[in-house]
């Protein structure tokens, strides 16, 4: 009798929410961006907290792919581990 939340460990878990959710706002943050550098201009995104947003963009996008790649090679390492045991 396994359940769902047994059959994957919790760091996974959690490492495949944070990255999905930080990704999720990396490409909301870089939409905004785009939006308000369309509507306000440029000049407009080096003012108040922009500069916050836009660095978002910049930075979670890779945040999010580093720690995807992080789970695909601990689900490889697992998948692996349980192959050499049959």
């Amino acid at each position: 009798m396994s359940t769902d939340s047994s059959k994957f460990p919790v760091f996974e878990r959690l490492l495949a929410y944070s990255s999905l959710t930080i990704i999720a706002v990396a490409v909301a943050a870089y939409l905004t961006t785009l939006v308000v550098a369309m509507v306000a201009g440029r000049d407009a995104l080096a003012a108040s907290m922009w500069p916050v947003v836009v660095w978002i963009s910049y930075v979670g996008l890779p945040i999010g792919f580093v720690l995807l790649m992080i789970l695909l090679v601990l689900n490889f390492s697992r998948r692996g581990s349980r192959r050499g045991e049959k």
